[in-house]
């Protein structure tokens, strides 16, 4: 069964740094894009950022560009999202999925999802 879980959300003051972690298990995801989708209350879920097979590619949303950075280990199975510089606007509930893809953008590519961390940030 694949699984793929989100751990670093919380609360944190505008300006500040979170730092999500997403573990998978049931397959190899090396073998597979990984990425990371926000849903805010009262709005549909949205790209937030992306990362090939071998991580050489990545890609972000324009809304993040600049303070978020995505990267793998394969080794270990998991892909994390370093968010700087958080504004109120980043309040969300993170998911990470990945993809059949070798590197997809596109929310419909993406098969697995995780149950999602809350990332809170206040004004």
């Amino acid at each position: 069964q694949v699984q793929l879980v989100e751990s670093g959300g919380g609360l944190v003051q505008a300006g500040g740094s979170l730092r999500l972690s997403c573990a998978g298990s049931g397959r190899t995801f090396s073998r597979y894009a990984m990425g990371w989708f926000r849903q805010a209350p009262g709005k549909e879920r949205e790209f937030v950022a992306a990362i090939s097979v071998s991580g050489a590619r990545t890609g972000y949303a324009d809304s993040v560009k600049g303070r978020f950075t995505i990267s793998r280990d394969n080794a270990k199975n998991t892909v994390s999202l370093q968010m700087n510089s958080l504004k109120h606007d980043d309040t969300a509930l993170y998911y990470c999925a990945d993809s059949d893809y070798v590197y997809s953008d596109y929310e419909a590519n993406y098969s697995y999802w995780g149950q999602g961390t809350q990332v809170t940030v206040s004004s």
